[in-house]
């Protein structure tokens, strides 16, 4: 299967988010691959917001499954959210239920005045009702497999197909959620 090439995705959702995002809009990074797109987002977008960033893994509702456990990081929200534009990043949009935690996750600092969702891949198979406004990409990944984002030393994009079942296994500080 042909990938897309991540770093042309990001120039994409860049196109997409310019002028439609404010720069006191606040943007928030879903753990790990949603949160160096943000990071990479609030600088080309010029947001002036303070970054943030959210691990929603134990406002998910299938936290306790098995294979998704993985080193939960704390969540950084350095802004007020009350009455606030929030634009969540992630990196794979799947079963739609990281979008789910997140915007759970999200209300407990406060109430935001809109939350909008950019992701750069939006694989489909959603089981929640979650639809992304702004997209990089969307396509079909094969039953059985995540579509990873890998960030490599000098911070460059790129996606990998990985088998679930090892990906579980191997998950790390290198790769992204794979589309939760």
């Amino acid at each position: 299967m042909n990938l897309p090439d991540a770093e042309k995705l990001f120039e994409a959702l860049v196109a997409q988010l310019r002028g439609r995002v404010m720069p006191d809009t606040a943007i928030v990074g879903i753990v790990t691959g949603g949160a160096w797109l943000a990071e990479r987002l609030h600088q080309a977008l010029g947001a002036t917001t303070p970054l943030g960033a959210l691990d929603p893994s134990f406002y998910r509702d299938d936290f306790g499954k098995a294979g998704l456990h993985h080193q939960v990081k704390p969540s950084q929200i350095p802004f007020e959210v009350e009455g606030r534009g929030v634009l969540l990043v992630d990196d794979v949009l799947y079963t739609g239920r990281t979008v789910r935690g997140a915007m759970n996750e999200l209300f407990d600092y406060g109430r935001p005045a809109r939350i909008e969702l950019a992701v750069l891949v939006d694989r489909g198979g959603r089981e929640l009702p979650v639809a992304a406004q702004y997209v990089g990409a969307s396509f079909e990944v094969p039953p059985g497999q995540v579509l990873v984002l890998d960030r490599g030393p000098s911070g460059g994009l790129s996606l990998t197909l990985s088998d679930q079942r090892r990906r579980r296994a191997t998950q790390g500080a290198t790769q992204g959620t794979g589309g939760r």
